[in-house]
């Protein structure tokens, strides 16, 4: 039986790609220790406002950073603007995220760690939280969700796949951060539909 392709959906102002629904996904730390904050070529996008967020957090969380963290934050800020003209969190050595503690093997996140602690009000970008869906915002004001694949994410995979996991279910709180419990409602009965007509399982 050929599997029938899906078109892009839409909820409200949101253009969500189908694998959103259809692919199963659920971090899975024990694993792959938090590799995502030390791996790749650019930060974390984030948004002006999330650069003075972690600009008020920045004295709470700086004996966490490393020293060659410090440095580059010293040197050009908490975020810089990528290649594609993004504006990303600051990296050390191309690669890691300035904000990159960690706890022996494990990579954690300073703002998260100090958030959970009830040090700070912000706990990281959305961004990050939302991942592994990544978001663009088009000139018209549409945002579009897309799911990104990351040979280091294949733990995660494996774990959704095992709970049956759908990526917009495991990220039910980060999709209500971002756009509100409402949006996240019609999602949801937009996939449930999309079920009963068996265009996805």
């Amino acid at each position: 039986m050929t599997k029938r392709i899906l078109p892009i959906l839409q909820v409200g102002d949101v253009l969500i790609s189908p694998d959103i629904l259809t692919e199963r996904f659920c971090c899975d730390y024990e694993k792959c220790r938090g590799i995502c904050c030390v791996e790749g070529d650019a930060g974390a996008p984030v948004t002006l406002e999330e650069i003075g967020d972690i600009e008020d957090a920045l004295d709470t969380v700086w004996p966490m950073l490393s020293a060659s963290a410090q440095a580059v934050i010293d040197e050009q800020g908490v975020a810089y603007t990528d290649k594609e003209g993004d504006l990303v969190t600051s990296i050390v050595r191309g690669k890691d995220c300035a904000f990159t503690c960690y706890d022996g093997d494990s990579c954690l996140c300073a703002l998260e760690k100090a958030f959970r602690s009830g040090k700070t009000r912000f706990c990281k970008p959305i961004s990050c939280a939302l991942y592994p869906i990544r978001a663009k915002r088009f000139g018209d004001g549409t945002i579009g969700l897309n799911y990104h694949r990351w040979d280091v994410c294949r733990d995660a995979v494996k774990k959704g796949e095992e709970l049956n996991l759908p990526v917009y279910k495991f990220l039910r709180e980060p999709l209500i951060r971002r756009f509100g419990k409402e949006w996240y409602d019609e999602l949801e009965a937009l996939a449930d539909e999309l079920r009963k007509q068996g265009l996805i399982t």
